[in-house]
């Protein structure tokens, strides 16, 4: 599998070098994790920031998968889940909503099929030989009813809300799965939302955002995905002006 990546940091970042967003691949594996900016003010009840979350998940997530484990990868997620949740139970209020939490992507290639899995709005896209594209998202944050920090605390790893890695690792069985025949999946691409929003928010289609990413790279996209945000009205949609963008293009061998 050649694997092509680009993870950058927002550009408003007070901190340049701090980048939420983590990309980890193998010879048969991607994971892609977007940690979760906490508004200001929030008390998380948790000694630790978003980035250490992202890293710990990372590692544990990492770890099975270049064992060549034959765990299904929401059994994979949810055991790291619990991993680092056992790393800071002593010091931190894992009972608190608004730990530090992660969205993740997933793609794991094997001889007969393309596993995928999708927890929170970090999408994957399936290009098979045919040019049909394929877009694996969770998007049920889109479906609050408002957006105030009281409700999304309340929906937050709740039936009925929307999902992602906290501390909570039946959070994993929640995530949207499943496996495609190998010989369906030509390309795979995993983003972050602050990639995806060149679709998402600009209204560009997955096929343009995949023909950036294989025509000029992933870095490409990210840049284009800056002008967009340096263009757009602050006022003009929901969220974060600027974001940490990931974005990895895989073209699976024969």
């Amino acid at each position: 599998m050649e694997i092509r990546s680009a993870c950058v940091a927002a550009p408003d970042r007070q901190a340049p070098s701090v980048n939420e967003d983590l990309v980890l691949a193998g010879p048969d594996f991607v994971v892609v994790l977007d940690g979760a900016t906490a508004p200001a003010g929030v008390e998380s009840g948790c000694r630790h920031d978003v980035a250490w979350l992202v890293a710990q998940l990372g590692g544990a997530l990492v770890a099975p998968l270049l064992g060549r484990s034959r765990a299904s990868l929401p059994d994979v997620l949810a055991e790291a889940i619990a991993a680092v949740g056992a790393e800071h139970a002593g010091t931190c209020d894992l009972t608190n909503p608004d730990s530090p939490s992660s969205t993740v992507a997933m793609v794991r290639v094997g001889s007969e099929a393309v596993e995928h899995l999708v927890l929170a709005d970090s999408p994957v896209l399936l290009r098979a030989p045919d040019g049909r594209v394929t877009v694996v998202a969770d998007d049920r944050i889109d479906f609050l009813p408002d957006y105030s920090l009281a409700t999304v605390r309340r929906m937050r790893n709740h039936t009925g809300g929307f999902w992602v890695a906290s501390t909570e690792p039946k959070a994993a069985y929640e995530a949207v799965g499943g496996s495609t025949d190998r010989v369906e999946v030509e390309v795979a691409a995993l983003l972050t939302d602050g990639a995806a929003r060149y679709s998402e928010r600009y209204g560009h289609s997955w096929d343009e955002l995949l023909g950036v990413l294989e025509g000029d790279g992933p870095q490409a996209l990210i840049d284009r995905v800056r002008e967009h945000e340096l263009a757009a009205d602050p006022v003009g949609f929901r969220g974060k002006r600027y974001d940490d963008a990931t974005a990895v293009l895989c073209r699976l061998t024969p």
